[in-house]
């Protein structure tokens, strides 16, 4: 009979901006996403947001509970937590998914035990959102990538320039 071995990994931490809230959850994470609805676009001021999703038992505020304040979406039932003192967005629950919490992966400073595989509201996508098209430096700006403009095709003396 093969035994099932249970993880001794010690959990992963993370901080809001200015390290008034700390946080963690166990390893390994419950799954991981990028999320390109229009919620989290606003929520967190980017083009999508990738978050860690964690079973709400496996989930601690270890530090500065007083300072989380919350927005909840009364039309979604969603609630999103941020730290008052630096706006970071913390985590986020949903009320069809009481037992679970997600946090936006960027808090978290090391391995989850999960890679974002997987894409939410990919139909929301911005077109002018990266998707990861070919960078290269930018002269005289070191640690500048850039985008190259596709060239164009060249006309020919005879063609017509419209």
């Amino acid at each position: 009979m093969k035994q099932k071995t249970l993880t001794t990994a010690e959990p992963v931490a993370g901080q809001c901006r200015c390290g008034a809230v700390s946080l963690e959850i166990d390893f390994p994470a419950r799954w991981a996403w990028h999320d390109h609805t229009q919620a989290s676009r606003l929520a967190h001021g980017a083009a999508y947001a990738t978050y860690v999703g964690s079973w709400r038992k496996r989930f601690r505020v270890m530090a500065g509970e007083a300072d989380i304040t919350r927005y909840e979406d009364a039309a979604t039932g969603a609630t999103r937590s941020f730290c008052r003192r630096c706006g970071t967005p913390l985590f986020y629950e949903r009320a069809r998914s009481p037992h679970m919490v997600n946090i936006p992966r960027a808090l978290l400073q090391t391995r989850t035990g999960r890679e974002p595989l997987y894409h939410i509201g990919i139909q929301e996508l911005r077109d002018w959102a990266y998707t990861g098209a070919p960078l290269v430096p930018l002269k005289g700006f070191p640690g500048v990538v850039w985008e190259r403009p596709r060239r164009r095709k060249r006309l020919h003396e005879h063609e017509p320039m419209f």
